[in-house]
């Protein structure tokens, strides 16, 4: 199993940025797949689930409204797009597969920083 994000870098508030989470090994279409994110100094934030086989996605409520996670079962690729960043958005975030105990698998992580 392999996940590998992308997309990170520095933003101006206000604007916006696509995560991508590449994913080998399972596919996406039959497993639930979060998004998580560490801000400087805090602890790991849940942000957002998706269960595809469901058609269910979840947001924290701090980004409600502003990012979508989505799929692309094609390229088996889990996504999050964020608008309107802001400030308080600032984290390494990392897309985490979800299973029977909780999180199991998780990417690297990509930074991304909103700052003018």
């Amino acid at each position: 199993v392999q996940l590998v994000e992308s997309g990170g870098g520095l933003v101006q508030p206000g604007g916006s940025l696509r995560l991508s989470c590449a994913v080998s090994g399972f596919t996406l279409s039959n497993n639930a797949m979060n998004w998580v994110r560490q801000a400087p100094g805090k602890g790991l934030e849940w942000v957002s689930s998706i269960y595809s086989y469901i058609g269910r996605t979840y947001y924290v409520d701090s980004v409600e409204g502003r990012f979508t996670i989505s799929t692309d079962n094609a390229k088996n690729t889990l996504y999050l797009q964020m608008n309107n960043l802001k400030s308080e958005d600032t984290a390494v975030y990392y897309c985490a597969h979800e299973g029977g105990v909780g999180l199991d698998y998780w990417g690297q992580g990509t930074q991304v920083t909103v700052s003018s």
